[in-house]
């Protein structure tokens, strides 16, 4: 089971845009898929139909409560049943405060997620805009981690920190952690400022590889997620891409992540 965290501290970037569509899409390539909202904020919760007033067990439950993450998981109302989400609350932004003193607290996501056995071929976590503690819980319970980035350099900001973090992780509480891939989101192939944060991205990662960098062996995506209003729109009506605008951009650039991604060796 692969499971991928979707990683950036800064917002805005494409996290849960890209859990939600790559989620439905690897789903539509027949892979059974859940879907885990670590984000206050529950935009993916919403996003896959979900209203966060209806759900009984939520994130918070399962990292406050001691609940299985199994138990949390709602079928979404689609085509497809392969496709799950551990759906989110806005409580979950008070559990970094409930759990201050609790031992362990970093690694809640992971026992709770093995203390029953979650049926699925690939994860996919949202992580919050932050390096706090739910942020560390996904670090810790993933195999892995795909990068949004926005092509533009205020973006590059904050990079180094967010790398210095996973390889914490990977050295102290999860060494199969690493870094998979870059993902462009937002992407405009026509702006020179695209092209030259492209190529510094590039050149990061040519420099970290043959070391012990979480990135050594990391790809920038030959996919980039192009601008298109209908990913914004999608979320409003609580579908994916691929119900609420089939035959768009963003549909097409999702669909090709997901066979992308399927290709990789996940090691």
């Amino acid at each position: 089971m692969r499971i991928i965290a979707l990683f950036n501290q800064k917002g805005g970037v494409g996290k849960t845009t890209t859990t939600a569509n790559l989620g439905a899409a690897l789903a539509d390539a027949g892979k059974k898929v859940v879907l885990v909202d670590l984000d206050p904020q529950a935009n993916l919760t919403t996003h896959m139909g979900i209203d966060p007033e209806s759900i009984n067990i939520s994130t918070y439950r399962v990292l406050t409560d001691g609940i299985p993450l199994a138990e949390s998981l709602k079928e979404v109302e689609s085509d497809q049943s392969k496709l799950h989400v551990a759906p989110a609350v806005t409580e979950l932004a008070a559990a970094e405060v409930e759990l201050v003193s609790v031992v362990g607290r970093e690694t809640l996501l992971r026992k709770m997620a093995e203390a029953h056995k979650i049926d699925a071929d690939v994860v996919l976590i949202d992580c919050p805009p932050s390096l706090g503690l739910l942020s560390l819980n996904a670090l810790v319970y993933a195999t892995e981690v795909i990068v949004p980035l926005q092509a533009h350099f205020l973006a590059l900001q904050g990079m180094e920190k967010l790398f210095d973090t996973i390889g914490m992780v990977r050295q102290a509480l999860n060494p199969r952690l690493h870094i998979s891939g870059i993902l462009f989101c937002q992407y405009e192939p026509a702006a020179k400022l695209t092209a030259e944060v492209a190529d510094e991205v590039e050149n990061f990662l040519t420099q970290a590889k043959g070391t012990t960098h979480p990135a050594a062996n990391a790809v920038i995506f030959r996919t980039r997620i192009r601008r298109n209003i209908k990913l914004a729109e999608a979320p409003s009506f609580g579908r994916s891409i691929f119900q609420y605008a089939p035959s768009s951009a963003g549909a097409a650039d999702y669909g090709v992540l997901a066979q992308e991604i399927l290709e990789m060796n996940p090691e």
